[in-house]
């Protein structure tokens, strides 16, 4: 008995959609980016994904084609500022366990301080204790400079030059945001217990400046600068 051309369809299975071809060029640029984004600990930057591409392609451009590619797999491509990672689906996140050391806990002065620090960078310490109502030890900034999540980013033009602080890279990996832009507004942080009573009642959320930018009245901070004020020990790190 002769077979029909619906019956041989049936007997071998649903037809697939095709998979869209990619011209091989950026085929090519992705399977280099993919390598070099994996064999990295840290999320991996723009510039060096770009000085490693043909000189043709945009590393942006690359970098959409692939993080779609990955949308929906229990891996995910994702953006951290100018920096790519992979990283676990967010929602199979709690089928994976650690051995890791459990990092330690914030105190709720901590997560005020760096609320603050996230909205009102650049801010010195004394607008924080302004902001607050109250004095902000030096072990809670210690505290958020020994996660990395905050950072020393440059001296403020006024009287006495203070140190400005600002977030990193690692807060904005850490809590899931691409750029400071992704910060949730004022409700969701009273409602998250983010923002105490003591806060004003006339806070304000403002916008956030892009990561890495210096405002007019502010200058860069050198490691001289830090090891004048005792934050930094000569030719080290951070004095924690």
């Amino acid at each position: 008995m002769a077979m029909s051309a619906d019956d041989s369809s049936s007997a071998e299975g649903p037809v697939r959609p095709e998979t869209p071809r990619i011209h091989p060029a950026l085929a090519e640029a992705r399977r280099i980016a993919e390598a070099l984004v994996f064999a990295s600990a840290q999320p991996v930057s723009e510039a060096y994904l770009q000085d490693r591409l043909p000189r043709d392609l945009d590393v942006r451009v690359v970098m959409g084609s692939l993080k779609a590619d990955y949308a929906g797999r229990g891996v995910n491509l994702v953006q951290v500022g100018d920096n790519w990672a992979f990283r676990t689906a967010g929602d199979l996140s709690f089928y994976i366990r650690t051995d890791q050391e459990e990092p330690r806990k914030l105190s709720r002065a901590a997560l005020e301080v760096l609320a603050i620090i996230a909205y009102h960078q650049p801010v010195t310490r004394a607008e924080i204790e302004e902001i607050r109502g109250v004095a902000t030890s030096r072990g809670t900034l210690d505290v958020l400079l020994e996660a990395g999540w905050i950072r020393f980013r440059g001296r403020r033009r006024t009287p006495g030059r203070p140190v400005t602080l600002g977030t990193t890279t690692d807060f904005l990996d850490h809590f899931g945001l691409e750029e400071l832009k992704d910060l949730p507004g004022l409700e969701e942080l009273r409602g998250a217990g983010l923002l105490s009573s003591r806060i004003p009642a006339n806070f304000q959320v403002p916008l956030p400046l892009m990561q890495e930018e210096l405002t007019e009245d502010e200058d860069p901070i050198t490691q001289l600068d830090l090891e004048e004020l005792g934050l930094l020990t000569p030719g080290g790190e951070p004095d924690q």
